[in-house]
């Protein structure tokens, strides 16, 4: 939709200039009047006819001269204003001189135009004209005073006269200053307040949480991102929240109508996830209602990060009360295989209790872990020596036989990560590998690489094996917690990574392999990496 045009905003100065030759072109009215009809004969004398109509003639164009330059001209509205000005005081002093009782009267209109000036000029030039203005009516009367006493006027009221002048203008001097000062002041709380409103329409816009506004008459009136996704990507021709979403409209009037009714959840449009409205009234006339659109799935996932944390606390206890009778038992076995008297077959029952005690020994290990997740404290690692020196501690510890572990790292990298989370995540990810990773009959091929990307981009480390890979319908439920297809398998190792990874500000996920194989990779965030070429040893931070 095109922006409409915006409106040609006047100053003040340049509305203040604009009244101010209107008023000039009124006092050169009042002027012609007395000049050139037999009404002016009745209020003053004229001594100089003839003079003072020209000059009237001169003083009316230069009014409507200066009136069309106050929109015209690229003067600026001081410099218009002080000519101006001089023109007026030029002409009060013209027609003192060539009238006869119009002391008083001339000095009232002049006092308007002194007023206006220094609402206009600078304080020295609207001072500095209010002085001369003062000056002319001084002169004035002790002209009369020197060469027409009968007709002079007291010399006191002329000084009161320079008096208000020079008052007039002090004062409307500093009424100017308080008036661009406080339009200054609404100038930047308007810029503030239209910042604000784009930072809260853009909040509005990017926020999670579906968001409508709509009229009494159920109108959208304002639609976010989130609430377009969840109505279906509508056009935006269609306006008519019946239209739109019908059954939000029916949950709507129900609401109006009843004032209490809980609203219940509904799908909104074919592929678009279920979601939980919630109404608000914005108008005590029922004129304008605003409608949360809220992902039902942000509840069930609250729901599930509750459960697991009070299923972790539970399993945390009750894996302790395990640990000490399972070292007991494992002891007593130990023991129990010193004897010589055993036969074989007792032999391969111990054999098999010590089996099952390591197992659940693991599995104590991963609910405590699960439940024990220490705080990360990321420190900067190079990717390539920290997986080659941890494939080197991992053939130390786990004897391989014929399985084949090998690192991979073309360059150096680093990054930013905790140490020991990093090496319980490959830990997890390798031991799957070497145990699920392998074709029948054959030995498991389990790579450790650091994935070359373009500089500037994230480091990522894989762990790729060449067995027969996930199934996608398997494999977008393998970091679920307690899911497993493996008989002897807890289900939390890969929760747990993934848990790590995103405790250290890193993703962890499934990449199926051409060809066969699985690939588990762990992507560092951009923000904390970085890059450093080998041959050069130049770096930078991505």
């Amino acid at each position: 939709m095109p922006a409409a045009p915006r409106k040609k905003t006047i100053s003040p100065q340049r509305r203040e200039l604009y009244f101010f030759s209107l008023y000039r072109l009124l006092e050169a009215c009042l002027l012609a009047l007395v000049a050139f009809s037999p009404v002016g004969e009745m209020l003053v004398r004229l001594r100089e006819p003839t003079l003072l109509q020209g000059m009237v003639v001169l003083y009316m164009i230069a009014a409507v001269a200066l009136l069309v330059a106050g929109y015209r001209s690229r003067l600026p509205p001081p410099t218009q204003a002080a000519i101006g000005l001089a023109i007026d005081i030029l002409v009060a002093a013209g027609t003192l001189g060539t009238t006869t009782g119009s002391q008083g009267g001339i000095a009232l209109l002049l006092l308007f135009n002194v007023g206006a000036g220094a609402l206009i000029l600078p304080q020295r030039a609207g001072i500095g004209f209010a002085l001369t203005a003062a000056l002319v009516m001084l002169g004035d009367s002790l002209l009369l005073r020197t060469f027409d006493l009968e007709n002079a006027r007291p010399l006191a009221e002329s000084v009161m006269f320079a008096v208000t002048y020079l008052a007039t203008a002090v004062l409307c001097e500093l009424l100017s200053r308080q008036v661009l000062e406080s339009q200054a002041l609404a100038e930047q709380r308007g810029e503030e307040l239209a910042s604000q409103a784009e930072i809260n329409e853009l909040v509005i816009r990017r926020m999670k949480t579906g968001i409508l506004v709509v009229d009494g008459e159920h109108r959208i009136k304002v639609c976010n991102e989130a609430a377009w996704a969840l109505l279906g990507k509508p056009s935006p021709d269609r306006r008519e929240l019946a239209d739109v979403a019908n059954g939000l409209h029916r949950s709507l009037m129900a609401w109006r109508r009843g004032r209490g009714e809980i609203p219940k959840a509904m799908t909104l449009a074919d592929g678009a996830p279920e979601v939980l409205p919630r109404f608000v009234s914005l108008s005590l006339t029922d004129n304008l209602f605003l409608i949360f659109l809220d992902d039902s799935r942000m509840y069930s996932d609250r729901a599930e990060e509750l459960t697991l944390a009070t299923l972790g606390r539970l399993s945390a206890s009750i894996a302790h009360e395990i640990r000490n009778p399972l070292a007991a038992i494992n002891y007593s076995v130990q023991l129990l295989e010193e004897a010589n008297e055993l036969q074989d077959a007792d032999r391969r029952l111990l054999e098999i209790i010590h089996t099952q005690c390591q197992r659940m020994d693991g599995i104590v290990r991963d609910i405590l872990g699960l439940a024990r997740r220490e705080r990360s404290q990321p420190e900067t690692i190079d990717v390539g020596q920290f997986a080659r020196r941890f494939v080197d501690e991992y053939r130390a510890s786990h004897p391989l036989e014929t399985d084949i572990l090998q690192a991979v790292a073309e360059r150096s990298t680093l990054a930013m990560a905790d140490p020991r989370h990093l090496h319980q995540v490959l830990t997890i990810l390798v031991q799957n590998a070497l145990t699920y990773g392998r074709m029948p009959g054959e030995p498991a091929r389990v790579t450790v690489a650091v994935r070359t990307a373009p500089p500037g981009s994230p480091p990522e480390l894989d762990v790729i094996d060449r067995g027969p890979g996930i199934p996608a319908a398997v494999a977008s439920q393998i970091f679920t917690p307690f899911f497993t297809t493996s008989e002897h398998g807890t289900g939390l190792g890969l929760y747990i990574a993934q848990q790590l990874c995103e405790a250290n500000q890193c993703t962890l996920s499934y990449q199926p392999v051409p060809g066969g194989g699985s690939c588990f990779r762990i992507v560092l965030p951009q923000g904390m990496t970085l890059v450093q070429d080998a041959p050069s040893g130049h770096m930078n931070m991505a």
